[in-house]
């Protein structure tokens, strides 16, 4: 099992080589992924960054089967601590690094500065290590 974030949702939403691999585990995610993806992903589509078939890809993939949310009772709590230890203003990462710890599996994400500034704590990798 593995918890991905927004970016990964969005990389295996468009096929993109580097995080295909990931497709043979069992995908999940808090389930704020939902609302925040497509908040972004509408974003680049209204800034003209991103084509109404590729928004249409990742918003089928955010509905298949291929990744689940999981709203364990202990996330809020476990988010909220780890972003007062992070010295994080905003929860949101929090939950996808807390939902990991959680589950005992890890948290996988494209976002470099994140990845760095969690991979201390475990739970963190990079597609790429998978």
């Amino acid at each position: 099992m593995l918890v991905v974030d927004a970016n990964v949702a969005m990389a295996l939403g468009l096929a993109s080589d580097g995080v295909q691999h990931l497709l043979a585990e069992e995908l999940v995610a808090p389930p704020l992924l939902w609302s925040e993806r497509r908040s972004t992903l509408h974003e680049a589509f209204w800034r003209h960054e991103i084509s109404m078939d590729r928004a249409t890809r990742v918003r089928a993939f955010l509905r298949s089967d291929s990744l689940r949310a999981i709203d364990h009772p202990d996330l809020d709590d476990s988010a909220w601590h780890l972003a007062e230890q992070m010295g994080w203003a905003k929860t949101y990462d929090a939950e996808y690094v807390a939902l990991a710890r959680l589950l005992e599996c890890w948290r996988v994400t494209l976002d470099r500065a994140l990845y760095r500034g969690t991979r201390r704590r475990g739970f963190v990798v990079a597609p790429e290590e998978i």
